[in-house]
């Protein structure tokens, strides 16, 4: 079901294009990077219409944050993604984009929701990158509908800074580790932002960033089972800072909890600049990751082997969430009395 929508001078947006094989793995199924990235493509759409719409700098909306996102439904090789994109909630400087995914097989006419995700921006001046932008308000169908979006704002605020205070060290995995340790599948990307990767001002897309992430905990995921990977889901991916052009980008992935039927992968970018001594911590995020047959149907993963007093804190963190979310989505599952 679509989250109540808002009313006022933003119009929902609509991209669609059909899922090719450079979008997919081997097995077909189209990778979590390139769903991620449509939505990011499209939240920027409309985020940065609504924000040039008032008189002043043109300004372009910069992703700030994603919240948790399922991937209800895996899209295939020939099916078309739908992507919906209307904004539910605006700050003075900030505005919530909610965003849906509808996957057609368009030889059946067959639809299902594969993805749903919220996400958070800010409107950068077009003369001045940091210079942030007041958002024009949009008008909501009731006070109910103001009052949740301002739950949700306060929230996000509150853990974004939260999170920005975690900047965990990323050690090299051990010389010859053993298989299914944390030091075994652990994988790093590297790569240099060039011209196509960015924004009118210079800096990454925050599509193109997560679909690196998504990339690396793909890895990380194959080399602990060996078997075909998807995502099933994305914790909150907080970008702590831009990444300009021209910048190193290492994309790091590690093992940090496995249950029964799932892997929990953390996924740091780090940025470095290739002029000025200048290193930090770009992004953060915790990737899930099923283990599939070959009729698409989940298979038990191998249990994670851990040793040391860091290993067993991060295990027993992402075991906390774990628990958390299955509490979540049996609690949905319940009927509404």
């Amino acid at each position: 079901m679509s989250a109540p929508r808002a009313s006022g001078t933003a119009s929902p947006l609509q991209i669609c294009r059909i899922m090719r094989p450079d979008d997919a793995n081997i097995v077909g199924n189209v990778h979590g990077g390139i769903i991620l990235k449509m939505i990011e493509e499209a939240g920027c759409i409309v985020g940065t219409r609504h924000c040039n719409a008032q008189s002043g700098d043109r300004c372009l909306a910069a992703l700030v944050r994603v919240e948790k996102t399922e991937f209800l439904s895996p899209m295939f090789i020939g099916e078309v993604a739908h992507v919906t994109a209307d904004i539910t909630y605006t700050s003075q400087h900030s505005l919530e984009v909610q965003v849906e995914v509808i996957a057609e097989d368009i030889l059946t006419g067959t639809k299902k929701l594969a993805n749903k995700a919220a996400l958070w921006y800010v409107p950068c001046s077009l003369q001045n990158v940091n210079k942030v932008m007041d958002v024009p308000p949009i008008k909501y169908a009731s006070e109910v509908q103001e009052e949740q979006g301002r739950k949700r704002y306060e929230a996000q605020k509150l853990e974004r800074r939260e999170t920005k205070a975690r900047t965990e060290m990323v050690l090299p995995p051990p010389p010859n580790p053993e298989k299914h340790t944390v030091g075994f599948s652990q994988s790093s990307l590297i790569h240099l932002v060039g011209p196509s990767d960015c924004t009118l001002l210079s800096y990454v897309h925050g599509g193109v960033t997560m679909k690196l992430m998504d990339e690396v905990a793909g890895i990380v995921a194959f080399r602990h089972c060996s078997t075909n990977i998807v995502t099933a889901s994305v914790d909150a991916i907080n970008f702590h800072r831009k990444i300009n052009k021209g910048c190193v980008v290492t994309v790091t992935g590690r093992l940090t909890y496995v249950s029964e039927r799932s892997m929990e992968i953390e996924v740091l970018v780090d940025a470095s600049s290739l002029v000025e001594a200048d290193q930090y911590r770009a992004v953060s995020a915790f990737f899930t990751f099923i283990s599939l047959d070959k009729d698409n149907k989940p298979l038990k993963v191998p249990a994670l082997e851990i040793s040391g007093e860091e290993e067993t804190r991060r295990f027993e963190e992402g075991k906390a969430r774990y628990q958390q979310s299955k509490a979540k989505r049996n609690a949905d599952r319940q009927p509404q009395k």
